[in-house]
């Protein structure tokens, strides 16, 4: 413990009321955020002379100032609480790196409704459901929601400006709204609200509508008619003996298990919609060792449900494995920041017991599979750090150049630490002023612009360069110039594709000596340069691709005067893309927002003449 905190004289004066505690290191950092019912009495927990956990001993000893902040009730403490771990990211609390949103299927309010991916805060007019884990699991029910029932899934600007039927008319995926006579206001609505209710699970209600509609069309005698709704009827037939649905459930349903092994810890979530698993995302928060169960998984609670991170919703039931010295605090806390009442529920039997044992299942199978990977990824530097006669290797970095003909140059820095990729320390350099093709050139001002102002703790160990000797070489230049005071001088690698260019067959040019090394295919040491490599070469050309992709769709109306960035979107949204623009006449042009009859002239002319 810090020699500048007098513990017995903070505990005499704090107060019995509930609040938050911030504990401070001897540099002002914030330790540690909690909260409490009873101020004094948490805070004297940690000052006893018997601590039993490590992790509490360990902290102790690193205060030298402790601040607290009175609340009115323990729910205000614990919303307190949640805002100052987010904002701080003290190093001995549980936190979760999570700012992925969930993507929901949403039916726009519309005269033809359309079914589609919605991310985000849910702002748009119309019904949501989900959430679903994740875009391919919304992609999934979309493209089998297609074959059932033949709702139009395209954007409006498409459907705004069709003359005829596209090809999802014609493999009967839509009833084709866009164009008039096609179908009727009356069936269209019917087919929509039969993929409300399947996306509601009601799927019994489903099939007994279509077998109503079938029998009512045969005695009508419009047997096309009959023949349709009978094809759909077998289609969901099949689908329903294909999806899991529990026997009794129709609720929603967030299902939470966790597993802790080795000071590692996995959370997973279980989303439960309407009786249907729609599929989990495990999480994997950082915590410090030695950590309580139930800690973890309360501060991921609030963490998971108060961060409003795109929208992000509670269901009105949050099945637990275990149960929460806090539980009924947590719950009125989530119903109060929802406005609606929300159950935490951990005494479970029956079909909710069997969802929170698929949970645990999950969570123990995801944790087990991030260790083993760990434990890889450590053998393999370890053998990296032997076969480079290096000690200690914390940081591996690589470079690459993606470029097409020239066009675009895009150079990619990944990172790897000894766990694997450091996805937030990638970064993109998008390469000017060199002649065009010239890779030499794009790696030299790569490096110049990541080693310019380069911290000394963000120095790799090893710098990998994409490419054989005259790309080494220009490296060597450019750290010899950057670096030449630098305490740490990184060994650098050049990773050069063999003649057939098959992996295995690389050849390492080490830099300095210029020595060629070939390792054996079935090295895993290897197997970590390939990953690094294949890794940067990916990100260069993913981004790569964006820049060319965003050149060729805008350039010809960046160069128009008087359309800015607003009436670009506007024009390529009401008329549905740039081919379309480049259709219009001058009066479509006109009719978009925003776009004068003078202007309209001018774009029809820049795009013509």
């Amino acid at each position: 413990m810090s020699q500048a905190f007098d513990a017995k004289a903070f505990l005499r004066a704090v107060t019995e009321q509930p609040g938050v505690y911030l504990m401070f290191d001897d540099t002002g950092t914030i330790l540690y955020v909690g909260k409490a019912k009873n101020l004094r009495k948490r805070l004297s927990s940690y000052f006893r002379a018997s601590v039993s956990s490590e992790k509490t001993r360990t902290l102790v000893r690193q205060i030298a100032d402790v601040q607290v902040t009175v609340t009115h009730t323990e729910t205000e403490a614990l919303i307190l609480e949640h805002n100052l771990i987010k904002q701080h990211l003290p190093r001995y609390n549980v936190l979760l790196r999570d700012d992925k949103s969930y993507p929901y299927i949403l039916i726009t309010e519309h005269r033809h409704p359309r079914l589609g991916i919605h991310r985000g805060p849910r702002k748009k007019r119309g019904e949501y459901f989900g959430p679903y884990p994740n875009g391919n699991a919304v992609r999934e029910s979309l493209h089998l929601m297609q074959k059932l029932f033949p709702v139009r899934q395209c954007e409006d600007s498409v459907y705004a400006n069709r003359s005829r039927p596209c090809l999802q008319y014609q493999l009967k995926r839509c009833a084709g709204p866009c164009v008039p006579g096609l179908v009727s206001d009356e069936e269209y609505a019917h087919q929509l609200q039969l993929a409300r209710l399947f996306l509601q699970g009601k799927n019994q209600q489903v099939l007994t509508d279509l077998a109503d509609s079938m029998e009512q069309a045969s005695r009508e005698l419009r047997f096309e008619d009959a023949a349709r709704f009978r094809d759909q009827l077998q289609a969901l037939r099949r689908v329903q003996e294909q999806q899991f649905v529990s026997g009794n459930i129709l609720d929603d349903l967030d299902v939470i298990g966790l597993a802790v092994e080795r000071s590692q810890a996995c959370v997973q979530v279980l989303f439960i919609r309407q009786g249907k698993v729609l599929g989990g995302r495990s999480y994997f928060p950082t915590m410090p060792a030695d950590t309580e169960a139930e800690e973890i998984l309360q501060s991921f609670l609030l963490q998971f449900y108060l961060s409003g991170i795109n929208g992000r919703e509670a269901p009105a039931e949050i099945l637990l494995d275990r149960t929460l010295p806090d539980e009924p605090l947590l719950s009125d806390t989530l119903s109060q920041h929802f406005g609606r009442r929300i159950r935490l529920r951990s005494r479970l039997r029956t079909e909710r017991a069997r969802f929170v044992r698929l949970a645990q299942t999950n969570a123990h199978t995801a944790l087990a599979s991030r260790l083993a990977h760990k434990s890889t990824q450590r053998q393999r530097l370890r053998q990296l750090e032997e076969i480079l006669e290096l000690a200690d290797i914390t940081r591996l970095e690589c470079f690459d150049i993606s470029h097409t003909m020239g066009e675009k140059t895009v150079a990619s820095c990944v990172v790897f630490g000894q766990e694997g990729p450091l996805k937030s320390e990638y970064r993109r350099f998008n390469i000017a002023g060199i002649t065009p093709g010239d890779d030499y050139a794009a790696m030299g001002q790569a490096l110049e612009r990541r080693f310019q102002q380069a911290e000394p703790d963000k120095l790799p160990d090893v710098l990998f360069i994409d490419g054989g000797l005259g790309q080494l070489s220009r490296a060597e230049d450019v750290l010899a110039r950057l670096l030449v005071d630098s305490p740490k001088q990184p060994l650098l690698v050049g990773v050069a594709k063999g003649v057939t260019r098959k992996p295995g067959l690389e050849t390492l040019v080490m830099g300095g000596s210029h020595e060629e090394r070939h390792l054996p295919a079935d090295l895993p040491a290897l197997h970590l340069i390939q990953h690094i490599r294949d890794e940067s070469h990916r990100f260069a050309i993913t981004g790569h691709r964006a820049q060319r992709g965003k050149a060729r769709t805008t350039s010809s109306l960046e160069t128009i005067p008087g359309v800015g960035a607003k009436r670009r979107q506007a024009l390529l949204k009401y008329l549905g893309g740039l081919q379309e623009v480049k259709r219009a006449s001058v009066d479509e042009l006109a009719k978009v927002p925003g776009i004068s009859q003078a202007l309209a002239e001018k774009i029809h002319d820049a795009l013509h003449h």
